[in-house]
């Protein structure tokens, strides 16, 4: 699934500088890297960099192991190291390319409520990624060049 239009994203709203996880990698790792910068997403990508998916803080929350269970906290981070992203992660992920229209890119997270979208190439290379705060900032830049 994939927005696509012309002249596009580009640079302009997208942010090009993502940290992507690879599927064998573990829940908390993707914790520790989303609390620490404070990420709501993580697209997943393969050895070639193709995305093959998204893990977001609502997977992460799904994947661990309740406090109810009577684990230690050193315990319970042991058994969640055995939890993969693979098995987390949601692999049917609607996508935009940089030469999407940002209009049609933020009328997509709009319409589906989503809160990102990871940007792609034609080979479904991760180039980048869309998401809400980015346009947030784009409004904030554009309401202060008018104020």
């Amino acid at each position: 699934r994939s927005v696509v239009s012309s002249p596009g994203l580009g640079h302009h709203i997208m942010s090009t500088d993502v940290v992507a996880f690879f599927e064998e990698q573990s829940l908390p790792l993707a914790e520790d890297v989303m609390r620490i910068h404070k990420f709501r997403h993580l697209p997943v990508i393969d050895t070639e960099r193709r995305l093959v998916g998204l893990i977001t803080q609502r997977d992460i929350l799904r994947g661990q192991i309740s406090v109810l269970v009577g684990l230690s906290p050193d315990e319970r981070r042991a058994r969640q190291e055995e939890v993969r992203i693979s098995t987390l992660m949601t692999r049917d992920v609607w996508t935009v390319t940089p030469e999407t229209l940002a209009s049609h890119a933020g009328r997509t997270l709009l319409d589906h409520k989503y809160s990102c979208l990871p940007v792609v190439d034609a080979d479904r290379v991760l180039r980048g990624i869309v998401t809400e705060r980015d346009f947030l900032r784009f409004a904030v830049k554009a309401l202060e060049a008018h104020d």
